[in-house]
């Protein structure tokens, strides 16, 4: 991702209010991430109290991908920002909509930028069942 920003953004792309920023970066992920024709990809999705800035649906079934995005305006922050966007992912409940919908396992990417550098950070979760098949809770893998 890194190697992409600096191929192809401007440092000037990034001249308005951080808001703004953060929705830039959000478009550019949006455009890669609707590439895969198996994958129902959304953006700004009502999910558990908030929402999540992107959604994705895989062509599995088995396995749903949340992204919450985030600038940060000091390059000594990403990690930091990364960790706040997982944060916000599990605080917020954003992965609700797909265990609802039956997805077993969630990949859930907290990614920050800053100008024409990026942080990713990953976690997983998968569902935690009981002895009476009951879902119990989901376990961060």
């Amino acid at each position: 991702m890194n190697l992409y920003l600096q191929k192809t953004v401007s440092v000037r792309d990034t001249f308005v209010r951080k808001s703004l920023k953060e929705n830039f970066y959000h478009g550019i992920l949006l455009g890669i991430l609707s590439y895969k024709n198996d994958w129902c990809v959304s953006s700004n999705r009502e999910s558990g109290e908030g929402f999540s800035d992107i959604v994705i649906e895989t062509g599995d079934a088995e396995t749903g991908i949340v992204i919450e995005v985030k600038y940060t305006d000091e390059k000594k922050d990403l990690e930091r920002d990364c960790r706040k966007a997982l944060e916000q992912i599990r605080d917020k409940n954003y992965t609700q909509i797909l265990w609802q919908e039956g997805y077993k396992k969630m990949v859930q990417y907290g990614i920050a930028f800053h100008l024409k550098q990026c942080c990713v950070m990953e976690e997983e979760m998968q569902r935690k069942w009981n002895r009476d098949g009951a879902l119990n809770s989901y376990n961060l893998l």
